[in-house]
């Protein structure tokens, strides 16, 4: 079968092509700058202080355009009277939070495994004698 029949052809649009741009761009941009830094700059501090501007800049275009526009999701950091760091997950639906839901399906997993992992090495040394 070959690889190239799933493809999209050339001319086919896309739901969010300015935003998909932007988004690479910003990935681009911060590349080319780490790699070509020393042809445009002899100074460490102005290569790192450009570097983080753009990682800054990519965050930003990542977390607050790309997430809400290409995937639909929203997040945010809210520190309680208590002092503990909540983190909110907000989807298209406005009602789920998928951080919670993912954080006890991995609970889960990491407990049967260890769970399953445990009895097999008890089956084994049993098995041994």
């Amino acid at each position: 079968m070959n690889i190239f029949l799933s493809l999209r052809p050339l001319g086919e649009n896309y739901a969010n092509p300015k935003t998909c741009f932007f988004h690479v761009l910003f990935k681009a941009a911060g590349l080319a700058m780490y790699i070509l830094s020393a042809l445009f700059f002899d100074s460490f501090v102005i290569i790192f202080v450009v570097m983080v501007l753009l990682a800054a800049l990519d965050f930003w275009v990542v977390k607050n355009v790309s997430g809400r526009i290409l995937v639909g999701l929203r997040w945010w950091n809210e520190i309680n009277e208590a002092g503990q760091n909540l983190k909110f997950f907000l989807c298209n639906d406005g009602c789920s939070n998928p951080y919670s839901d993912a954080k006890k399906q991995i609970q889960g997993f990491a407990c049967q495994a260890i769970a399953s992992h445990f009895t097999s090495t008890i089956r084994s040394a049993l098995s041994a004698v």
